[in-house]
């Protein structure tokens, strides 16, 4: 997945590069709290600097009742000590355990164990012998076990879920440590309460488990062949710095010999307020949230202000190279390294790498892709505080050598040097950035993360706000003479092979007694913010009637529903067709085929270019059983996007060189699926639900693919929207977009729908399904076949999900992670259909360290058996449901595409109303009848994938019997 730099700025025209004048302004609201606003910014974000030192960015949306929260650190893995990294990220995971009030039955008790668990860490760090470490490690087993029986486990998860927040995580980046939730606005105050405390203190409580937890997720990591190119990279561009001599994961030597002291003494450095933010974005009003946030964080001593580690490397003179060895398929990449956030090149690499590769246009894009000279090829920025990195990434084509590839990227980076791409082009990416940029504006998580990046990176608001028009003022003589400076012979190369990758880490499993969870314990703290009042949000359902205008357009009085966008300039229009891959495997082909071939007036080249002139994104998407076609665009070039799109479709010309490279990629891709590790589960998920009849399974043969005649795939692209049609339109012009799309778009022709195929859905008998990978760790999922859709399980089955196993605050998670320390990952919930016809699933899944496969098999099935039951843990998930549901707002497309998937399922009307009213009257028997008529005692079928020789086949026979499935039955070629 592409992943970019997201340039904000901001846009009052899109057409003709309009500037806004942008100053920093200072002001004073109406209780004297002093902010900073950039004059022009249509975000209206202000900047608050309470006394003690701490920033707090704060921007409206009503458009929901929700505030999208971030509180950012200036600190991560570059600040690490060398002798303990990944401490920060660590930390990190440690401050989701609560302090002295919050998290604890009984401090006075539990501090003590605590601290003679921190002395014998420190003893464990310096003691050199492994029998005696194995010693000091058993006693803080033993301590950790007796000290949990005062600790309340998930503690800070359950009060945040009890004020219905939602997205609760965080990250560990280089220079930063970022904590979030999404919260319904009238918790703001219970919220900040929560938090406050939450920073106010460190305790390292329930430590060794979740150190062990850190290290599931460390195991992840080294079966993650893209985190391993990552660091390699990362290492030859920044040998003298942090950002390359340390990972934020940490070594396994110092993960598994941490130290509580040297983590005590980071948090006091570093969390401190002056070195902090809050960022609060969404449904909110200035004046009373900077009240509270300053009530509650205002209080935070201020502290030394910690010393900003600076990286520091010497030029790179000349290319240097790494190998990495993994089961996984080839690719090369290539990294240059160029200064960072707050300088200019910055603004270059943002801009020269969408000139390379924007998906669209960019030179990699049509030189490369669309010419079908690699099977993939991209570019990517990554923009740090000290440094930046632009790397390029190809995958090669069969007999293709990772070389020749490397060369190919490289030259396209030559063409930049040398003015070689259209004098459009730098327009065109403005306007792209541009585009990205109102968007972002509509979403509160969008625009947060802006905020906390201009805070770890040290930019002003301002700098923010003006990127774009930065890059708007660089010309093209600028890119070429900056391009010939800064890409010359400092690069990195990275050739990723196939082979064994011998640089793995197995270790012994310890052994960790699973300690106390004291569920319907509740801390003092928790009772006093469940005493604290909030006015009641009422839900909102919507009535499709009044929120989406239907007519009937063209002379085949063709479906079209209207809604219409008061926010900005960006419509879309969706052609929804009653076809898809289950009624043609040739349709999908067809549609991907497309990608390669022109018209009878454009080259496929030009066709790439006049859309992204336009400024048109556009796509053609075969699902199973429907196919959805859409552009979308400013609204002034929606009829053009139109008339080019059907000029497309209507006048596609065969290319035989272009589909016969097209199939050597789709059998290059498939080579590569079957040493993939994620695609090998994918496909492993579809046979323990289809078995042989497996819709992954069921593809064109290579055989089929090299009969077909290209002609046959054109004549369907010119037929597709001869079936009867559904438009949907989303923006502010309706008769004007009516009138194009009448004149110029065939609404169909009332084609004949074929026959689609049926897969089936067998009862799950209890096979275990085996696909052996070499990996550190096992991965176990399951899927239990229930009943067909019923829309009266809906609220059952949501509470029982948040309950059971949808969250930190779940019973699975709590058990197999928290408890027993078995994974980094587990969860399970009940997977209500899809469609109507279509069954519901009970789907689990844990992924451990392979020799701690028996006891995570009989933690799951016990708790599959026999669920543990907690009358306030049930009581937190209904409420937190009620809460999501009273403040979730459908807008703008997401109305449309709810109510699309409503009828999907037979329902006419919004069936949250229906869930809303049934889950008040919840109890927990009605929670523990549903897991006895759905859950316990299901026959489930099981995929495992793993290192054979590393598992334990014993444990694994309690499942059932076992089929070990070679790759040609999992993808079926």
């Amino acid at each position: 997945m592409r992943k970019k730099h997201l340039i904000l700025g901001f846009v009052f025209s899109l057409s003709g590069f309009i500037q806004a004048q942008y100053k920093t302004l200072t002001a004073k609201d109406g209780n004297g709290f002093a902010y900073e606003y950039v004059e022009n910014d249509p975000s209206k974000t202000r900047i608050y600097t309470l006394n003690n030192g701490l920033k707090v960015y704060l921007a409206q949306n009503h458009d929901a009742p929700r505030i999208q929260t971030f509180i950012p650190v200036r600190t991560g893995s570059n600040n690490d000590p060398e002798d303990n990294t990944g401490l920060a990220h660590y930390l990190e995971h440690m401050l989701f355990k609560g302090t002295s009030k919050l998290g604890t039955s009984n401090w006075s008790k539990e501090q003590v164990l605590i601290k003679q668990i921190s002395d014998l860490y420190e003893v464990h760090k310096k003691e050199s012998d492994p029998v005696k470490k194995v010693e000091i490690y058993k006693k803080i087993d033993q301590i950790s076990k007796e000290a949990s029986q005062y600790a309340i486990a998930n503690e800070y998860d359950k009060s945040v879920a009890s004020i219905g927040a939602s997205g609760t995580n965080a990250h560990t980046w280089f220079d930063e440590t970022v904590y979030q939730n999404d919260i319904p606005s009238n918790e703001l105050e219970k919220f900040l309460m929560i938090e406050q405390e939450r920073f106010s203190e460190l305790v390292l409580r329930l430590f060794h488990t979740e150190l062990e937890a850190v290290y599931e997720e460390f195991n992840r990591g080294q079966d993650n062949d893209y985190r391993a190119t990552h660091e390699a990279m990362m290492r030859l561009l920044f040998p003298d710095s942090h950002y390359g001599t340390q990972t934020t994961i940490g070594t396994s030597d110092h993960l598994k010999n941490p130290s509580m002291v040297a983590i005590h003494n980071y948090f006091e450095q570093y969390y401190v307020p002056n070195n902090m933010a809050v960022v609060l974005v969404g449904d909110i009003e200035f004046e009373p949230t900077i009240q509270l946030v300053n009530a509650y964080f205002g209080s935070m001593k201020k502290g030394a202000q910690p010393k900003e580690y600076v990286a520091v490397e010497k030029p790179i003179t000349k290319p240097t190279s790494y190998e990495v060895f993994s089961p996984q398929s080839e690719r090369v990449e290539i990294g240059f390294r160029l200064e960072g956030a707050k300088t200019k090149d910055a603004l270059y690499v943002s801009l020269i790498d969408m000139i390379l590769s924007n998906s669209k246009a960019g030179l990699i894009d049509l030189d490369i892709n669309q010419k079908q000279k690699a099977l993939y090829a991209q570019s990517s920025p990554m923009i740090m505080k000290d440094y930046s990195v632009h790397s390029l990434m190809g995958m090669p084509n069969e007999g293709q050598t990772l070389d020749e590839l490397k060369d190919l990227l490289m030259s396209e980076l030559e063409k930049i040097k040398k003015g070689e791409f259209d004098d459009w082009m730098i327009d065109a990416v403005v306007n792209d950035f541009k585009k990205q940029a109102m968007k972002a504006l509509e979403s509160n998580e969008a625009l947060g993360a802006q905020m906390y990046n201009a805070f770890i990176q040290g930019k002003s608001w301002k700098e923010v706000v003006e990127e774009i028009d930065e890059i708007s003022k660089i010309s093209k003589q600028d890119v070429m003479e900056f391009a010939k400076k800064n890409y010359t012979n400092n690069y990195v190369v990275i050739y990723k092979r196939q082979g064994e990758n011998k640089d793995l880490v197995r270790v012994e499993n310890p052994g960790i007694t699973p300690i106390d969870l004291n569920r319907d314990s509740e801390s003092e703290f928790y009772k006093r913010l469940q005493q604290v009042k909030v006015a009641e949000i009422a839900p909102v359902f919507i009535d499709f009637k009044t929120a989406i205008k239907r007519e009937k357009i063209g002379k085949q009085s063709a479906d079209l529903a209207f809604i219409k966008n008061t926010t900005n300039d960006i419509s879309t229009v969706n052609y929804i067709i009653p076809v898809g891959s289950d009624h043609s495997k040739k349709l999908s082909l067809a549609v991907d085929y497309l990608s390669y071939i022109g018209t009878t007036k454009y080259s496929a080249e030009d066709l790439s270019k006049e859309f992204y002139k336009l400024g048109i994104d556009f796509g053609v998407n075969a699902g199973s059983d429907k196919s959805y076609i859409y552009i979308s665009g400013l609204q002034e070039n929606i009829e053009e996007g139109i008339k080019l799109l059907e000029h497309l479709l209507k006048d596609a010309k065969a290319d035989n060189v272009a589909y016969s490279n097209y199939v050597e990629q789709i059998l290059k891709s498939r080579f590569d699926a079957k040493s993939s590790k994620n695609g090998i589960q994918r496909a492993l998920n579809s046979y323990v639900v289809s078995g042989k009849e497996s819709r992954l399974r069921d593809v064109l043969s290579e055989s089929e693919l090299k009969a077909i005649n290209p002609e046959e795939l054109v004549t369907l692209l010119h037929s597709v929207f001869d079936y009867n049609q559904e438009v949907f339109y989303y923006g502010n012009d309706l008769e004007g977009t009516k009138a194009a799309i009448v004149a110029n778009h065939n609404l169909g022709k009332g084609k004949k729908i074929p026959t689609a195929k049926v897969y089936p859905e067998p009862a799950t008998d209890g096979t275990v399904y085996f696909a052996p990978y070499d990996m550190v760790q096992a991965e176990i999922t399951y899927r239990g076949r229930d009943s067909k859709f019923n829309k009266d399980f809906l609220g059952t089955a949501s509470v029982f999900n948040s309950y059971f196993g949808g969250g930190m605050a779940s019973v699975v998670f709590q058990e197999i992670r928290e408890s027993k320390s078995l994974a980094y990952s587990a969860y399970a919930y009940y997977s209500s259909a899809s469609k109507k016809d279509r069954y519901n699933y009970v789907v689990a899944y844990v992924g451990t360290q392979a020799n701690k496969l028996p006891q995570a098999v009989d933690a799951m099935m016990e708790l599959m058996n026999d669920m543990p039951k907690a009358e306030s843990q049930f009581a937190n998930a209904k409420e937190s449901a009620l809460k999501s549901m009273a403040t979730e707002r459908y807008t703008k497309t997401a109305i449309f595409y709810y109510w699309l998937s409503l009828r999907e399922k037979g329902i006419d009307y919004d069936i949250n109303k229906d869930i809303y009213a049934q889950t008040k009257t919840m109890t927990m028997d009605d929670l523990t009848n549903f897991f006895n008529a759905h859950i316990k005692g299901k026959s489930f079928n099981v995929g495992l994938l793993g290192k054979k020789e590393n598992l334990d086949w014993e444990a694994v026979k309690k499942f059932g019997k076992i089929q070990e499935l070679s790759l040609e039955d999992l993808f079926g070629y």
